[in-house]
């Protein structure tokens, strides 16, 4: 069980820092206001999920997970090619939803993966999942 659950809050770990990173990446590109208050509660909100997660981390004397570096990278590189090819709202809620997509079919996979996990930890991951595919409702309109 106790494996499960740190592995299970290792992934949490990598997936809301993927989330924070990819937010500070988008953010200075967005014109509309209400489309910036959206991604910066929803960075306050991965915020406030990695400060629990760190927590209960240190618990189990683990240091948690950085994202794949190579994920993290072609995710840089994606982003960087796209908003230089066209700057604007649709670009970013594009990059965002297939992030916040990304994130939820990872998360999902490593719920089922580590299924021993305490209620704590499959508690968090599913509200980091909820997070996600809330955040990708909220942007579709500026697709």
């Amino acid at each position: 069980m106790e494996n499960d659950t740190i592995r299970l809050l290792r992934e949490c770990d990598a997936g809301v820092e993927m989330g924070v990173s990819s937010i500070d990446d988008v953010k200075d590109y967005v014109k509309s206001e209400s489309f910036k208050k959206l991604l910066t509660d929803c960075k306050e909100e991965h915020e406030k999920l990695e400060r629990e997660i760190r927590t209960l981390l240190r618990k189990y004397n683990d240091e948690g997970k950085d994202p794949n570096p190579m994920a993290k990278g072609m995710s840089w590189v994606k982003t960087n090619v796209m908003l230089v090819m066209e700057e604007s709202d649709a670009t970013v809620a594009d990059l965002m939803t297939d992030g916040c997509n990304m994130g939820v079919k990872s998360l999902n996979k490593y719920l089922n993966e580590y299924k021993a996990a305490d209620e704590v930890s499959k508690d968090i991951a599913k509200r980091l999942i909820n997070l996600e595919e809330r955040l990708a409702i909220d942007i579709r309109s500026y697709l």
